[in-house]
């Protein structure tokens, strides 16, 4: 990838291409939220965590929680930082250290939006991840180079509507929709 395109996968999906060995990223689907010179963040929409629930996490971070809330999922969002809090939402983006990657879309880690949430007053649409996925300094563009990746721009309907464990097969199907070589999706089969 060019300098000028560094920034491309920000607001993107990656897709892992089918038969991919690493089990970290078989059949997954990222939504990346960062993109730049010093390296790539994403963070695993498709996994659920098998043992952990909301109920459990909370109790946990030591927040108080509503019942309505104990069992949501909690997804694995990927091998770095694996005790780490995520949360990918739609507005508001006023909790601290809201880092927006699109008009709609944004990703918070810290405690203010986790209280909300737990008391049902958090963002309309999240997920809640433990996780995340990182790349060094040019190391996803190399990865896409090498077509390890499809790429598609982020459908907020597959991370929030969509069955967790069809989000890889819808996000595939994006890839089918548009063949046409100008489009913004990219990728090789």
């Amino acid at each position: 990838m060019s300098d000028e395109t560094s920034e491309f996968l920000k607001g993107h999906f990656l897709m892992a291409i089918p038969g991919l060995p690493d089990p970290n990223f078989a059949q997954t689907v990222i939504c990346m939220c960062e993109h730049n010179e010093l390296g790539a963040l994403g963070l695993i929409i498709n996994k659920i965590h098998p043992l952990l629930t909301g109920s459990e996490l909370f109790d946990d971070l030591k927040i108080d929680y509503d019942d309505t809330i104990a069992n949501i999922e909690i997804h694995l969002g990927g091998p770095v930082q694996p005790s780490g809090v995520f949360v990918l939402h739609t507005p508001p983006f006023h909790w601290q250290g809201c880092m927006q990657i699109s008009p709609t879309l944004g990703l918070s880690n810290t405690r203010d939006i986790i209280e909300a949430i737990a008391v049902g007053k958090g963002p309309e649409s999240f997920i809640i991840l433990l996780g995340c996925a990182g790349w060094g300094p040019l190391q996803l563009d190399h990865e896409i180079h090498d077509n390890a990746w499809l790429v598609c721009p982020i459908v907020e309907d597959i991370i929030f509507n969509t069955q967790t464990d069809l989000r890889w097969e819808q996000a595939m199907m994006l890839m089918d929709r548009d063949s046409d070589p100008s489009s913004d999706i990219s990728g090789h089969l």
